[in-house]
C-alpha cells in the first residue's frame, strides 16, 4: 500500500469508534429507561462510563490526525466548517420546534388548562432571580471566549489561556444553578403543558451547556498543550461558534419562558 495521494482530502483509516460509540450511547438510553422505571442507575452509569472512555480514545485519534499528521488541510478544514454551520442549523431548528410548541400553547390556552397562561395552580419562577444570574453567567462567557479566541489570533498563549478557563468555569457554574434551580422548582415535568415546555426546552439547553462546556474543556487541554496556533485552530473556532450559539438560545429562552411566559 502507497501512502502517497495526489488530493488534498484526508480519507480516514477504518475505525472501532463509530460502532462501539452507538452500542455506547444505546446502553446509556437503555440505562436511562431503567434508572426511570425501577430507579436502578448502574446500567445507566456503566454506559457513560462506556461512551466517555470511546469519546476519549476518538477524540485523541483526531487530535492524531490533525495536530501531528497533518491530514487537516486546508480543503480538510473548509469541510469541516460546512460541517459545523449545518450541525448548527440543524440544533436551530430543533430549538424551533420547542419556541413552536410553547406558543402556540401559551398564545392560545386550551379549555384543558382553563384558558389562562401560565395554568392554574403553577408558579413561575421569578426572572429576575437565578435566571437573570445564569443570563449575565452566559452573556459573561461570550465575551470570555471571543477574548480567548481573540487570544489565539494574535499568538498571545497565556491571554488564550486565561479566556479558556474563564468560559469553562462559567459554563459549569451555569450548569450549577440550573441543577439548582431544579431542584427547587415548585413543579415538575408532569404539570401540564407549561411544565412540560419548560423543562423540555430548558432541559435541553442544558444539556447543550454541558456539550459545549466539554468541548471547550478539550479546547483548553489541547491549548495547554500547544496544539493550537494562529492559522490553525478549527477544533476551537468550532467550540467558539456552538457556545455562542449555546448563549443565543439562551437569550431567547429567557425573554420567552422566564419573563414574557410568566
Amino acid at each position: 500500500m502507497t501512502t502517497h495521494k495526489n488530493h488534498p482530502f484526508h480519507l480516514v483509516d477504518v475505525s472501532p469508534w463509530p460502532i462501539l460509540g452507538a452500542l455506547g450511547a444505546m446502553t446509556t438510553m437503555v440505562g436511562l429507561i431503567k434508572w426511570f422505571h425501577i430507579y436502578q442507575s448502574n446500567l445507566f452509569l456503566l454506559g457513560l462510563l462506556i461512551t466517555s472512555l470511546i469519546m476519549y480514545q476518538w477524540w485523541r485519534d483526531v487530535v492524531r490526525e490533525s495536530t501531528f499528521q497533518g491530514l487537516h488541510t486546508f480543503v480538510v478544514t473548509s469541510g469541516l466548517r460546512w460541517g459545523m454551520i449545518l450541525f448548527i442549523t440543524s440544533e436551530v431548528f430543533f430549538f424551533i420546534s420547542f419556541f413552536w410548541s410553547f406558543f402556540h400553547n401559551s398564545l392560545s390556552p386550551s379549555i384543558e388548562i382553563g384558558m389562562i397562561w401560565p395554568p392554574k395552580g403553577i408558579k413561575t419562577f421569578n426572572p429576575i432571580e437565578i435566571p437573570l444570574l445564569n443570563t449575565l453567567i452566559l452573556v459573561t462567557s461570550g465575551l470570555t471566549v471571543t477574548w480567548a479566541h481573540h487570544g489565539l489570533m494574535e499568538n498571545n498563549y497565556s491571554q488564550a489561556l486565561q479566556g479558556l478557563i474563564l468560559t469553562v468555569m462559567l459554563g459549569f457554574y451555569f450548569s450549577m444553578l440550573q441543577a439548582y434551580e431544579y431542584i427547587e422548582a415548585p413543579f415538575t415535568i408532569a404539570d401540564s403543558v407549561y411544565g412540560s415546555s419548560f423543562f423540555m426546552a430548558t432541559g435541553f439547553h442544558g444539556l447543550h451547556v454541558l456539550i459545549g462546556s466539554t468541548f471547550l474543556l478539550v479546547c483548553l487541554i489541547r491549548h495547554y498543550n500547544l496544539h493550537f496556533s494562529a492559522i490553525h485552530h478549527f477544533g476551537f473556532e468550532a467550540a467558539a461558534w456552538y457556545w455562542h450559539f449555546v448563549d443565543v438560545v439562551w437569550l431567547f429562552l429567557y425573554i420567552s419562558i422566564y419573563w414574557w411566559g410568566s
